[in-house]
């Protein structure tokens, strides 16, 4: 009896402590090594990062020096996902993340930003800019060496106010990767491109 409760308890201590164990936050090398895997190879060094401290806290790992902005993963979040966007698309990005900060749902997000763009609040740019987005499951991302495995990599370029007929885009992809136009003719319009996912397994090139 005694035995049984002596493995339950170890059991139970085991468990406890690989859930933290996971649940640990990434070094902020290992947030500002993974966050510019978004980027293109040639922007990674001297892009700015956003990632978290030991509490948690949205917080700068790194000022930048070029025209590129990384997110970190967010380890509260299932998965992993880095994302790196060009800085004239901050003010918009940021207003986002204050939203969400204050509990806004997504489509009241939609509006607000929509309505203060229009207001003359903040600016979009003028010209296209681009996001890039990397993705991973959660056991093919490593947090104490930042090594990350079948990745995806996905794209998005804002054009605001664009619409099918201005850019020749559908509304929809017709064939794997191809490019399409979302939110057409509103401050966040955006051509997607998704290309198809290999089937090969590999790394995100460090």
């Amino acid at each position: 009896m005694k035995t049984g409760l002596l493995i339950a308890a170890l059991s139970t201590v085991s468990a406890a402590a690989f859930a933290q164990g996971t649940s640990a936050q990434p070094s902020p090398e290992i947030q500002i090594k993974t966050a510019v895997l978004a980027a293109p190879a040639d922007k990674r060094d001297g892009a700015m990062v956003y990632g978290y401290d030991a509490k948690g806290a949205f917080v700068v790992l790194r000022k930048g020096t070029n025209d590129m902005v990384c997110l970190a993963d967010d380890p509260a979040k299932k998965g992993f996902s880095a994302s790196c966007y060009h800085r004239d698309l901050e003010p918009f990005m940021k207003r986002g993340r204050e939203l969400q900060q204050e509990g806004k749902k997504p489509g009241d997000v939609l509006t607000i930003r929509e309505q203060e763009v229009k207001a003359g609040k903040w600016k979009m740019p003028k010209q296209p800019t681009t996001l890039y987005v990397l993705s991973a499951k959660d056991e093919n991302y490593d947090q104490a060496t930042g090594d990350v495995k079948d990745t995806y990599l996905r794209y998005v370029v804002y054009i605001p106010y664009a619409t099918a007929e201005s850019t020749g885009l559908p509304l929809k992809p017709e064939a794997p990767g191809m490019p399409w136009i979302m939110d057409p003719g509103t401050h966040r319009a955006h051509i997607m491109i998704n290309p198809p996912q290999s089937t090969t397994p590999s790394a995100a090139k460090q």
